[in-house]
């Protein structure tokens, strides 16, 4: 039976951590006591010594030290200290006096003093202890990105079969609708444009802001066929269109508007967009009228809340990302950094 399948986890490979240091400490007992008393105390040794490790760097360290209340981690260590050693040493004497003492031994400042003092030095041990799991999962976590960028490369590389096969299929019927139907051969160019920005741009890691303008609109345009009467769209774009910024950034905001504000039946259909470059920070502001009757009632609203944890991952803290619901206007505002 295998105790561990594939790569250790960081849990298992704690668990065989403890696992080893139970041994250790029951082989060095048993050339002094009776494999009962060296059991009991390799358990209680064990046990104790894990409650100094983990009281530290799992409550002590992150709610104290982490925080900037560096006398009171100090103080709270060593009455944890403190106490600790004292528990360990009245129920390892308890034992002791309960099953494997010829007569009952009182407890001394000595033995107690001894108990603190290895208290102390298994607490100093804690910090490699920690350091070796924040290494192990930063380890663990590198080697799964690896994988998953090896795997985001070949799905890519996947999706790319023959591009070019389509998009000359795609001009070819573009060319055959433009004599007969204009409108249809614009339809179709714009669609082309999309799937070569999916395919071109989409997996760069930034893109100028033109190309991401230009993908917009159309986008807007090619969801414009699917709406019966006309739309008030207003875009502004007031920004340098050669600065760069990640691809796909901006299209949440602009599907959210399709997808949920946009009545079909309606011919007060309003969309305002702007895009505003102001002091090395990048304004994306969407605001549209909100349907009587809501859109997509069951939709789970997940696009913002994709684009938030991508926003955390591009820019940590360093942005501003709203919406808000006033009952006839929905407005949403993006605000991130140029580089």
């Amino acid at each position: 039976m295998k105790l561990f399948s594939g790569k250790l986890t960081a849990i298992q490979l704690q668990q065989a951590v403890w696992v080893s240091v139970f041994v250790v400490i029951m082989l060095s007992l048993l050339p002094m006591d009776p494999f009962g008393q060296a059991f009991a105390y390799a358990v209680i040794y064990t046990a104790f010594y894990a409650a100094i490790i983990y009281g530290n760097i799992l409550w002590l360290f992150p709610r104290l030290y982490q925080k900037g209340r560096f006398v009171w981690y100090v103080l709270a260590v060593i009455v944890f200290l403190f106490a600790v050693g004292i528990i360990r040493g009245f129920i390892t004497l308890t034992v002791y006096n309960t099953f494997f003492a010829p007569k009952p031994t009182a407890m001394t400042f000595k033995v107690l003093a001894s108990f603190i003092v290895g208290g102390i030095l298994i607490f100093l041990l804690s910090f490699i202890f920690r350091i070796a799991i924040a290494y192990f999962d930063l380890k663990r976590q590198s080697e799964e990105m690896l994988a998953q960028k090896t795997q985001a490369e070949l799905n890519l590389l996947k999706s790319q079969v023959q591009p070019h096969f389509l998009f000359n299929t795609l001009n070819n019927i573009y060319y055959e609708a433009y004599l007969e139907a204009p409108r249809t051969a614009g339809l179709i160019e714009q669609l082309s444009n999309i799937m070569r920005y999916f395919v071109d741009e989409s997996p760069k890691q930034v893109v100028s802001i033109g190309t991401e303008v230009q993908f917009i609109e159309n986008y807007i345009e090619l969801e414009k066929i699917r709406i019966r009467y006309d739309i008030s769209i207003n875009f502004t774009k007031e920004c340098d269109a050669a600065k760069s910024i990640p691809p796909m950034l901006l299209m949440a905001f602009v599907e959210n508007v399709f997808k949920h504000g946009i009545d079909k039946s309606s011919v007060d259909n309003r969309i305002n967009l702007a895009l505003i470059q102001e002091n090395g920070r990048l304004l994306f502001t969407v605001e549209n009228t909100i349907p009587d009757v809501p859109l997509n009632p069951n939709s789970t609203g997940s696009g913002i809340g994709n684009l938030r944890k991508r926003l955390i991952l591009l820019y940590r803290d360093d942005f501003e990302l709203s919406t808000q619901n006033n009952g006839d206007i929905y407005h949403a505002h993006l605000n991130i950094p140029l580089k």
